[in-house]
């Protein structure tokens, strides 16, 4: 599938067309930032585990009957993917209280939620992704009630899948952000999952130790966010392409080599 014209630039991937109009090609950049953009910086080899992780996630869930974007992996940074109308939403499921959850509400860091709490987030980040109710989604437009009880269910169902999945690996899930689309399938508008879902859009603690195997090591600078991304690949069992490890160690090295000249 050849690459064409780029049709869109984010803060960590990159969307260009192809020959077929309903299909585009995402390009995982090693672009990382946080706080709106506010911190930013370059980490070798991250778009290369986002993109492995992320095709492996939304792979499975595809398994579960839960309907994305996802058409095919193409290599080590590129997907193809559905063209999607992206609802201007970010939807964000809490399973434990950490982050800007504890800094509005005093909720001691931590805390396991007796359910999970789905926050809406309007995706403008030149507002700086403000939190928003459910009646600014009909009110505006955004999306239709319809539509958010379609996203509500699915978001539960990924949840309660997510949770299994990654406690089976000894990893627990605390949060992650989740975006929708809409894309016409047999003449009917539907909704389905798109973006990514990865290290970058979860907060994921080790079981034992809660050591931080996300962004998080990046935004309160931990440092080792590569070794920590590749733990989380290791478990799911998805570094046994030889061509994928190597990749990551070269780019390591290469990046210790910058910081000792």
């Amino acid at each position: 599938m050849k690459k064409g014209k780029k049709l869109y630039e984010g803060k960590a991937k990159i969307i260009y067309a192809t020959q077929d109009k309903d299909l585009v090609i995402q390009y995982f950049k090693d672009d990382a930032t946080a706080f709106n953009n506010q911190k930013k910086s370059t980490i070798e080899g991250k778009g290369v585990l986002n993109n492995r992780i992320s095709e492996h996630i939304l792979s499975n869930l595809s398994q579960i009957g839960i309907q994305n974007h996802l058409v095919k992996r193409l290599n080590m940074r590129e997907q193809v993917i559905k063209l999607v109308e992206i609802i201007p939403i970010e939807f964000v499921v809490r399973n434990v209280a950490t982050g800007s959850l504890v800094k509005r509400l005093g909720i001691e860091d931590g805390t396991v939620l007796k359910e999970p709490l789905i926050e809406y987030c309007l995706k403008d980040d030149t507002l700086g992704d403000p939190l928003i109710a459910e009646e600014h989604i009909y009110a505006f437009e955004w999306a239709n009630k319809k539509e958010i009880e379609q996203v509500k269910k699915m978001i539960l169902r990924i949840n309660d899948f997510m949770i299994g999945m990654f406690r089976g690996i000894g990893i627990k899930l605390i949060d992650f952000k989740l975006e929708f689309g809409r894309i016409k399938m047999n003449g009917k508008n539907e909704v389905i999952l798109a973006d990514e879902i990865s290290p970058d859009t979860c907060r994921l603690w080790d079981s034992i130790t809660e050591k931080k195997l996300d962004k998080d090591r990046f935004r309160k600078d931990l440092g080792d966010l590569i070794p920590a991304y590749t733990e989380v690949a290791k478990r799911l069992g998805i570094l046994h392409e030889q061509s994928n490890v190597s990749a990551v160690n070269v780019t390591k090295l290469s990046s210790v080599k910058k910081k000792i000249k």
